[in-house]
């Protein structure tokens, strides 16, 4: 008879007893942590590559410019095989290095 009462007794005990651990819990958690478990991070999809706007006549304009600068390099070269050296040979190098990576820039898709 007395184990029958024990029992209750024992489940009564184990539940206030629980009851104190959970409440607990919470006391040894940092201070935000409840407050940011009320607002559950959301996280928005990458954005997608923008659209570029190309302007055609600026393009066709460094194209050109591209064109003739190429254009006049065979001769500088002959030039220097002659033993002179045109002195803007190096800022047409350049010059051109620039309007190939900036057309390539632009027009990479």
């Amino acid at each position: 008879m007395k184990i029958h009462s024990f029992v209750p007794c024992l489940f009564l005990v184990l539940t206030v007893f629980d009851s104190q651990m959970s409440s607990q819990k919470g006391l040894d958690e940092p201070p935000g942590k409840l407050e940011i478990a009320k607002h559950p991070l959301v996280l928005e999809p990458p954005a997608g590559p923008q659209a570029r706007k190309l302007d055609p006549a600026k393009l066709q304009r460094e194209a050109l410019d591209l064109a003739e600068l190429a254009r006049t390099i065979p001769e500088d070269v002959n030039q220097t095989m002659n033993g002179k050296l045109p002195k803007d040979l190096a800022d047409k190098l350049k010059r051109i290095e620039k309007l190939t990576k900036r057309l390539r820039g632009e027009l990479a898709f």
